[in-house]
């Protein structure tokens, strides 16, 4: 399986003409291999873009994308990885969206589809990334 982050859907969602190309291409091969999911974090932020919660079901079922829940143990790891952040001078008073994501992923061991891979490779080093 590969979780996919927000970045990718929201550079299709808004026809980003410097990423779209790269996420749709990527998106596409990986379905080819791997099925696709994403989880609560990604959905509540692709859903800033939409009006209604059926239009960002129908995109995502059109993506071949499924939905799946975040277990504990994955929030668990994604407090922890918030705990590292903060030690060493992270500024952000809150869980990042990132930490959840790349929680997720180490626990069920798979990829994350993403374009933005700073704060997986520190905080979750052995989740494999699918990126530029």
């Amino acid at each position: 399986m590969i979780l996919v982050d927000s970045c990718v859907l929201l550079d299709l969602i808004g026809g980003d003409p410097v990423w779209q190309p790269w996420s749709a291409r990527k998106l596409a091969a990986s379905s080819l291999v791997e099925d696709l999911f994403v989880n609560p974090i990604v959905y509540a932020e692709i859903s800033a873009r939409y009006d209604k919660q059926n239009e960002v079901d129908r995109m995502l079922a059109a993506a071949g994308l499924e939905f799946m829940g975040v277990p504990r143990q994955a929030a668990f790891l994604a407090a922890r990885a918030y705990r590292r952040y903060r030690s060493q001078g992270g500024s952000r008073t809150s869980l990042l969206p990132d930490f959840f994501i790349g929680a997720h992923a180490t626990v069920l061991g798979c990829s994350i589809l993403t374009r933005d891979t700073r704060r997986y490779t520190t905080y979750f080093p052995t989740v494999p990334l699918i990126a530029p």
